[in-house]
């Protein structure tokens, strides 16, 4: 028995949830397919209507955005069966066995998580720093390279879990803005002494923002980062920040970044963005935001 959870707010979901309901009505167990329209538009809403006349397919309309993790634990209460798996609205299913590969590794398993992976073509010239990071990050994306840390690479893109572990952990809804959920929510598994199962059952990632959507949504998830910093192990981030902090460098790096995040800022803008760079635009930012809310 199944239950597909698909958390979207202001996205077409029909290429995504034909395909599931295709899946779906080929198994031999009960399933559903619920979409929790997280806060969205009118005209989105209307988009996705015709999908409630699939098999099992359900709309659940919130008017109020419910943020990344209040939608997700409101989906689960409504789901009816014991499996879950949350798919983010964004993804795209071309494995034409996703369902049955889920199903059989929860027969072992009470927390899967099946991966993702980004188009071989980048499908926009303006979102070049999301493309060639992710597309690098894709390397590490193989399930034997995931197992050998997996907690940290558990990733909310796509992964399925029993309905009753879920309710009793919950994603922390205390997290408002975007970023670092999956983190924190592999760190409560990690400490409730839970396993978690990498498999190779992954989704394509089709929602890449532009440059500048993108940079903006990095610098909430290390504000966020910073609100829940006492409640993970680390990140290589906070690796970096805390070596930095060791030597007493957290404030210079910082005044550093402030002089110098503009030329940081352009080379992101750019056709050909530098991942290094981008790896010190974040620690940059995050010094700087901490020595604002310390006040040094």
């Amino acid at each position: 028995m199944l239950s597909i959870l698909i958390p979207t707010k202001d996205y077409n979901c029909r290429i995504l949830i034909e395909e599931l309901s295709r899946q779906g009505e080929r198994l031999n167990v009960p399933y559903e397919i619920l979409l929790g329209e997280d806060g969205s538009s009118y005209e989105s809403v209307e988009q996705n209507r015709p999908l409630e006349q699939l098999p099992k397919c359900r709309i659940i309309e919130y008017r109020e955005n419910q943020g990344r993790a209040r939608i997700r634990n409101r989906l689960a209460e409504e789901a009816c069966y014991e499996n879950l798996i949350f798919i983010d609205s964004d993804a795209i299913v071309e494995k034409k066995d996703f369902l049955e590969c889920y199903l059989a590794a929860m027969r072992s398993n009470d927390i899967v998580c099946g991966g993702l992976y980004h188009p071989v073509i980048i499908p926009s010239p303006d979102c070049t720093l999301r493309y060639k990071y992710e597309k690098n990050a894709d390397k590490k994306r193989l399930a034997a390279v995931r197992e050998r840390n997996p907690y940290y690479d558990f990733s909310t893109f796509n992964f399925a879990i029993k309905r009753t572990l879920f309710l009793s952990i919950r994603f922390d809804e205390n997290i408002k803005e975007y970023g670092y959920e999956d983190t924190l929510f592999g760190h409560q598994i990690k400490a409730l002494g839970h396993v978690i199962k990498h498999i190779d059952n992954p989704l394509l990632h089709t929602g890449l923002e532009s440059n500048r959507l993108y940079l903006r949504k990095v610098e909430q998830s290390l504000k966020t980062l910073y609100s829940i910093r006492e409640d993970i192990d680390t990140t290589p981030l906070l690796v970096a920040y805390r070596r930095l902090r060791k030597f007493r460098m957290v404030s210079l790096f910082a005044w550093m970044w402030r002089a110098t995040n503009m030329v940081l800022y352009d080379n992101l803008m750019g056709e050909t963005p530098s991942i290094f760079l981008f790896k010190l635009y974040k620690l940059g930012f995050y010094c700087d935001y901490v020595v604002r809310e310390k006040g040094f």
